[in-house]
């Protein structure tokens, strides 16, 4: 059974003639004709009786006609669900974030609410990873990512493929964090060698290999191989060992650093060269949907 069908039975039905139903229908009469024997065969039922002057419904007809205006009512239902679903994804930005994007963010979110006020924003947490696989999918708009040297995928291509483009946006700036009460947090800023002797708490290199190279490769330019303490946790338990156990330190992004309550450690830009880490915008390498050029506009502020 077709719709189509459905239509023309309901048309013949209301106007019990098939020149008429056929010229509401915007079609030839044969069509409707052809189309109307197909569904009585289907069904195993004549549903209209027809002279060379009149057509009627016949008791299998009048039943059927309670089921063809529920069948044609279910396909409204299912185009206006599909509408407003599709209404919804068109008015909702789906976004990928990385740890540590801060005030960033937010400034990125406040532009965004300027730009396009009728946009909802959806923020997915995700690896890296994972995050890239999904602007892929199409399952995400666009993801926030870091660095260049990105890690390969599973199936052994890089990210740097045709079906993803990374557009840069700006360079995150790490800072140190230390005792509140330790000498160098007197100072406005501090050189990495002047860490020199203090273990560093950072996250191990697998979890996060891009940051961990990043510091590291930044104290061998200023001469010396980090000593490595235990590793970072999480931000309240690290913070607090930094404060109150033997003297440490570890790293923040600048962004990050500045929402990050912690009253016991000083944050401390360092002095140049300073290590950084640029971020990206990971979309679809094709012409931007309004969402998404609300979005590369709202980066851009």
């Amino acid at each position: 059974m077709e719709l189509r069908q459905v239509r023309y039975f309901i048309a013949v039905a209301e106007e019990l003639h098939f020149g008429r139903a056929a010229e509401r229908l915007h079609i030839v009469q044969p069509t409707v004709s052809q189309q109307i024997q197909r569904l009585e065969r289907e069904l195993g039922l004549k549903l209209f009786d027809r002279t060379t002057r009149t057509v009627t419904l016949t008791a299998a007809g009048h039943a059927f006609l309670t089921h063809a205006h529920a069948l044609l009512q279910a396909e409204r239902s299912a185009n206006e669900a599909m509408a407003a679903f599709r209404a919804e994804q068109e008015s909702t930005l789906r976004l990928g974030t990385s740890t540590g994007l801060g005030l960033r963010l937010d400034a990125v979110l406040t532009a965004l609410t300027e730009r396009a006020p009728q946009l909802l924003v959806e923020l997915v947490s995700a690896p890296q990873a994972a995050r890239l696989q999904q602007v892929r999918d199409g399952e995400l708009d666009a993801a926030f990512v870091r660095g260049t040297d990105l890690a390969p995928r599973t199936d052994g291509t890089d990210h740097h493929s045709p079906d993803l483009e990374l557009l840069p946006l700006w360079c995150d700036a790490l800072v140190a964090a230390l005792p509140a009460g330790h000498p160098l947090a007197a100072q406005p800023n501090v050189t990495l060698a002047d860490l020199a002797d203090l273990p560093l708490r950072i996250t191990p290199r697998d979890s996060n290999p891009l940051l961990v190279g990043t510091v590291i490769d930044a104290c061998r330019a200023a001469g010396f191989e980090p000593v490595m303490g235990a590793a970072f946790t999480t931000d309240q338990d690290t913070l607090a060992a930094i404060a109150t156990g033997r003297p440490s330190w570890t790293v923040y992004y600048a962004s990050q650093a500045e929402i990050q309550p912690a009253p016991r450690i000083a944050f401390r830009p360092f002095a140049a060269p300073a290590p950084a880490v640029r971020t990206y915008l990971a979309v679809r390498p094709a012409p931007p949907s309004r969402r998404l050029a609300a979005l590369l506009d709202a980066c851009s502020r």
